[in-house]
């Protein structure tokens, strides 16, 4: 809260609190003269033990008659309101990061799937095609293609694999778990519907953005110091009590005495106007920079919210769009693949049917991914997802996607 405060947050408020520490002291010394002239008083020596105690009690109150507290308090709850602000947008952020690497993973299992049960169809492919060159059904170099394909899908799901393992091993590391093998992490090969959106984005949602709430604290953060500045213009006043005992007891002699004090002093800046003005005016342009800062925060907020939440409708629509597609593709080629083994078609029909089944499958699996991994920026985007009630009432007026 700078130099007329001694700190920041809740720490500066305890200026406005009485200071001070009781002290205490404890001597004793042992004289001994061995040169001069004695001094024979009956009951006086300068040679022997001397013990002194003394304990003090002094304390200082700033008299705050201008409102310094109340505004350094402003201040105080800022900082504590944005630091905590600051915490939480953290956590946010990497439950969507676990969230995302998550899909990620599910979405290679569901390639990786995909990928053997290529293997497995190319395999039965091969066979079709060695057993029609055995018997003059069909040329030998049908075979080798389809050895080439299969040879291609092999390789397909040996890079899925290994990058299937490598986002199990980013996804330990982000739950903190780095040291716990990737076999014992199942990533489902399936993944869930995308959520619904809601139909309109209440103010409200946006006020629970960690960012908007960490500028909004900053903002009341810098009013603060800036009220402080204005009121360094003004007088302080410091009461300044005290209590003291003290106690001598030397050879042939001791007292004990006891004080109190009252009294106070007054600062009132002079010649350290100009340099309390040059701090005003840069405390003032530090708060229009916080309050700008915000009106961008908002901005951006409102901005990413929409942008959001209408790139994540239009993924539930192509995922529905691809699904249906999926199915026709599906029964496509297996048609194409009964006529091919039963001879009625070539082997070009049939991998071109497969490949367009194969190419929609893929396209529905990405998709898919990409929708969920939109739903995690729709979360962070809204500062945390937004009400299952709305959830409800948008899928039972959507209908099934």
């Amino acid at each position: 809260l700078g130099p007329r405060t001694g700190g920041r947050g809740p720490r500066a408020l305890t200026r406005f609190l009485p200071q001070g520490d009781l002290k205490g002291t404890a001597e004793k010394t042992r004289s001994e003269q061995v040169a001069g002239t004695a001094v024979n008083i009956p009951g006086f020596s300068t040679s022997g033990d001397s013990e002194r105690y003394t304990g003090n009690f002094d304390v200082s109150w700033e008299a705050d008659l201008f409102g310094r507290f109340f505004a350094v308090r402003r201040a105080a709850r800022g900082d504590t309101a944005a630091a905590r602000f600051a915490y939480e947008g953290a956590r946010a952020s990497l439950a969507a990061n676990v969230a995302d690497a998550w899909f990620q993973a599910r979405g290679l299992a569901i390639q990786l799937a995909d990928a053997r049960e290529t293997l497995r169809i190319q395999t039965e492919l091969q066979d079709v095609a060695e057993v029609r060159a055995k018997r003059g059904l069909g040329a030998a170099a049908d075979a080798d293609r389809v050895a080439g394909e299969l040879a291609q899908a092999q390789g397909q799901a040996a890079a899925l694999e290994a990058e299937l393992q490598a986002s199990k091993r980013t996804l330990l590391a982000l739950v903190g778990d780095a040291a716990r093998p990737t076999a014992a992490l199942e990533a489902p090969a399936s993944v869930v519907a995308i959520p619904p959106t809601p139909e309109t984005t209440p103010s409200e949602l946006l006020a629970r953005r960690p960012d908007v709430r960490e500028a909004q604290a900053n903002v009341a953060s810098a009013a603060g110091r800036s009220d402080l500045a204005l009121l360094a213009f003004f007088p302080t006043f410091v009461l300044t009590p005290g209590l003291g005992w003290s106690k001598i007891v030397q050879p042939g002699f001791s007292s004990t005495t006891q004080t109190w004090t009252i009294g106070g002093n007054a600062t009132q800046p002079v010649l350290s106007i100009p340099q309390l003005l040059f701090d005003l005016k840069a405390q003032n342009a530090r708060t229009r920079q916080a309050a700008i800062t915000y009106e961008k925060t908002v901005q951006t907020a409102f901005a990413e919210t929409e942008s959001t939440l209408l790139r994540l409708e239009a993924d539930r629509r192509q995922v529905a769009a691809l699904q249906a597609g999926e199915i026709r593709a599906r029964r496509a080629y297996d048609a194409a693949r009964i006529r091919y083994t039963r001879g009625l078609d070539s082997l070009e029909d049939a991998l071109g049917a497969e490949q367009s089944w194969r190419a929609t499958r893929s396209a529905l699996t990405t998709a898919q991914v990409q929708g969920l991994r939109r739903a995690v920026q729709a979360y962070k985007a809204l500062g945390g997802g937004w009400p299952a009630q709305a959830l409800a009432a948008d899928a039972k007026a959507k209908g099934p996607a």
